[in-house]
């Protein structure tokens, strides 16, 4: 089914998981959920995104703020936290800067909650890169750390009504799954990306198709 002969349009708020480091542009999780909604045909433009790797909260608000982005877009996505976690950055802190970007998420959605989506903070922790941690954390102090950002993150999202797409999870898999991870031994590769790419495209169906 045919939504309209005028493409929609994709913003992507975030970081070095956004932006798609360490693989082609178009094994990003949002090309590939472009890719994916065009075959039920659901047409979006060449998604917009906003991220750049090692962003934190403030940097993304900061960025966003420079870009001086002023339309709106039919869905948003909003993949923020895992650098204030890699720098240890308070958790109180981040609450509030994640509050923030979530509104301004939803102003770039036209407010219209059910157009923006929250993807979890992957855990950086089950991948090779592990080793190279400058604060020497344990797996498990990791995946507790993202755990804890993770549910303020949710805790916000259900609070205001933004659904919220839970990938840690399936992050952890890489541990046994290598194919999961980029060259890099730190960045989710085409593999993993497709898998976000189908949950945030199952998200874009649920709210445009009737």
């Amino acid at each position: 089914m045919t939504l309209s002969a005028i493409p929609l349009t994709l913003l992507c708020l975030g970081d070095s998981y956004t932006i798609g480091e360490a693989v082609l542009p178009e094994e990003r999780f949002s090309f590939q959920t472009v890719e994916l909604l065009k075959k039920q045909e659901i047409f979006f433009a060449e998604p917009e995104i906003i991220a750049q790797t090692g962003w934190t909260t403030d940097e993304l608000a900061s960025a966003i703020a420079a870009s001086d982005l002023q339309r709106t877009f039919d869905f948003v996505t909003l993949l923020i936290g895992v650098n204030n976690q890699y720098r240890q950055r308070a958790i109180a802190n981040y609450k509030e800067e994640f509050l923030s970007l979530l509104q301004t998420a939803i102003a770039f959605a036209d407010n219209k909650k059910e157009r923006v989506a929250v993807i979890s903070i992957p855990d950086w922790g089950a991948t090779p890169f592990v080793a190279q941690d400058t604060h020497k954390r344990s797996r498990e102090a990791i995946a507790n750390e993202i755990d804890e950002f993770n549910a303020a993150q949710e805790s916000i999202c259900k609070e205001a009504g933004i659904h919220f797409i839970n990938i840690t999870p399936a992050s952890r898999n890489a541990k046994e799954d290598r194919a999961l991870i980029a060259e890099d031994g730190l960045h989710p590769s085409a593999k993993m990306s497709e898998a976000w790419a189908e949950k945030v495209a199952e998200r874009v169906v649920q709210v445009f198709v009737k």
